[in-house]
C-alpha cells in the first residue's frame, strides 16, 4: 500500500474509504501541513439517518480523530428540493417545520460519533444562505458557470432520463446548489475539502470547479465507494426495511443483530469501515475461518453497536443474543427442535421448517405465515416460503425462527 505523509489520508486509504480524489497528492500534502476543514452534506428527509450514511459519518469521525475539522452540513435548504442521485422518482416535499425537526433529531446521531464545541466539529445548515438567494442575481452570478451539456452527463440526471422517469426542473437545480454550498462553506468556514459517496462525484467536481472560477480557491473532492455486500445487496437495505441509526426507530438489539448477520466475506472490510479497531487487531480477526468467523462477527457487532448506542446498550444486546442463540432462549424457555446435520445440509423448505418447529399448525398455515411477512429467520424476514434453508443459516450451532414478534423457536443441529 502507498505511503502517505498525512495521517488523515493514510487512515482513509488503509481502511478502505478511498474511491476517487480530485488531486490526492496535493490533498495529502495539505493535510500534512496542518489542520484542514472538510464537510459532507446530509439531507433531512427523515428524523434519522440510516446505515447507508454511516460510511460518510465515519469519514468525518476519522477527520476529527486525525486532527482536522469536520463539518456536518445539514440540507435545510436542499432538502426542499431533493437530491435526484440514485432515484427513479422525486422525493416528497417537506415543510420547514418538519425539516427543522428532522435536523434536531439527526444532531443526536452525530453526537455519538463527533465531538462538537469550540474548535471541534460543527453542524451547519445550508438554509442559512440558500433561503435568502434572489433568483435572477443567483442565475447571473452562479448559473453561468454550469452548462446544460455537462449537467446532462451527470449520473443523477442521465440515469433518470435513460429510464424515461420524470426529472423536475426543481431537482435539476440540485447540483448547482450543492456546488454553491462548497463555495459558501469556503468563504464562511475555510472549508477546502468535500467528502461523499461515489454517487456524488459529479456534484462534488462541479463544486471544486466553481470554487476555482469564482473565488480562485484550491478545493478538493474525495469520495468513498458505495458499499454493497458480498451478495451484491445495497448496504443497509434489508427485507425488513432500512437499518436506522436512531434507537427509537431501530432498537440496539436489532442493530447489533444486523452486524452479527454480516456475510462472511464482508466481515474484515466492515471492521475497517465501521469500527475503530486497530488494523492489527482486524488483521488477526481476518484470519479466522469456518465457524470461528462467528467470533469476528461478534466483535464487529459489539464494536459497531458501541459506537452508536454506547457500551452498556451494546453489552446488553450481545448478552441477549448469547442467551437466545447459545442457550436456546432467555431462561431456556424457547421451544427447541433438533434437525440432523445431514438433513439440514441437504436443505429444508422454509415453510416445512416453521411447521416442524411448531410455529404453524399445518403446512398451509406455515406457507401463509411466510407469505404474510410474519416469518423471520435469524431476525431476517423470510420472503419465499419455498426458499431452502441449509446449514449456512446456522449461527453458533442454532437457527432462530420467529413467527410475529412474540413466538420464537430454536433449531439445533443434531
Amino acid at each position: 500500500m502507498a505511503s502517505y505523509r498525512s495521517e488523515l489520508i493514510q487512515t482513509l486509504t488503509s481502511r478502505g474509504f478511498l474511491h476517487q480524489c480530485t488531486n490526492l497528492e496535493a490533498l495529502d500534502a495539505k493535510a500534512a501541513a496542518g489542520p484542514i476543514t472538510g464537510y459532507i452534506g446530509f439531507d433531512a428527509t427523515a428524523d434519522s439517518l440510516h446505515v447507508g450514511s454511516l460510511v460518510q459519518i465515519m469519514m468525518l469521525r476519522w477527520m476529527q480523530q486525525t486532527g482536522h475539522k469536520p463539518i456536518a452540513l445539514m440540507g435545510g435548504g436542499t432538502t426542499k428540493i431533493g437530491d435526484p442521485s440514485g432515484r427513479d422518482e422525486s422525493r416528497a416535499l417537506l415543510d420547514d417545520a418538519t425539516i427543522a425537526s428532522n435536523i434536531a433529531s439527526i444532531q443526536k446521531v452525530f453526537d455519538r460519533f463527533l465531538t462538537f464545541g469550540d474548535g471541534g466539529a460543527r453542524m451547519v445548515n445550508n438554509a442559512d444562505w440558500l433561503d435568502g438567494l434572489q433568483y435572477i442575481p443567483f442565475l447571473r452570478e452562479i448559473g453561468k458557470h454550469f452548462t446544460i451539456n455537462r449537467m446532462l452527463t451527470m449520473d443523477s440526471v442521465k440515469l433518470r432520463l435513460e429510464r424515461e422517469q420524470p426529472l423536475t426542473f426543481l431537482e435539476f437545480n440540485y447540483m448547482i446548489l450543492q456546488g454553491y454550498d462548497f463555495v459558501e462553506l469556503y468563504k464562511r468556514h475555510g472549508v477546502t475539502l468535500q467528502l461523499g459517496g461515489s454517487d456524488q462525484w459529479g456534484n462534488i467536481v462541479q463544486g471544486v470547479d466553481l470554487g476555482r472560477r469564482i473565488v480562485e480557491a484550491e478545493l478538493f473532492g474525495f469520495t468513498c465507494p458505495l458499499i454493497t455486500t458480498s451478495s451484491g445487496a445495497k448496504m443497509g437495505k434489508t427485507a425488513a426495511g432500512a437499518i436506522w441509526l436512531k434507537a427509537e426507530r431501530l432498537a440496539p438489539y436489532d442493530y447489533y443483530q444486523f452486524w452479527r448477520n454480516t456475510e462472511d466475506g464482508d466481515v474484515a472490510r466492515f471492521l475497517k469501515l465501521f469500527t475503530v479497531l486497530p488494523l492489527d487487531d482486524i488483521a488477526r480477526l481476518e484470519k479466522l475461518e469456518g465457524a470461528e468467523i462467528n467470533e469476528a462477527k461478534k466483535v464487529l457487532a459489539l464494536e459497531a453497536t458501541t459506537l452508536l448506542h454506547g457500551a452498556d446498550a451494546a453489552q446488553d444486546a450481545a448478552e441477549t443474543a448469547r442467551k437466545t442463540f447459545e442457550q436456546g432462549g432467555i431462561g431456556g424457555d424457547l421451544p427447541t427442535i433438533d434437525i440432523p446435520a445431514a438433513e439440514l445440509k441437504a436443505g429444508i423448505a422454509t415453510w416445512k421448517l416453521f411447521h416442524r418447529a411448531g410455529l404453524a399448525a399445518s403446512g398451509g398455515e406455515a406457507r401463509r405465515l411466510v407469505q404474510g411477512g410474519g416469518a423471520r429467520l435469524n431476525d431476517q424476514k423470510c420472503e419465499d416460503e419455498n426458499a431452502v434453508v441449509t446449514d449456512a443459516a446456522v449461527v453458533d450451532g442454532v437457527i432462530k425462527l420467529s413467527a410475529g414478534k412474540k413466538r420464537h423457536a430454536i433449531v439445533k443441529v443434531g
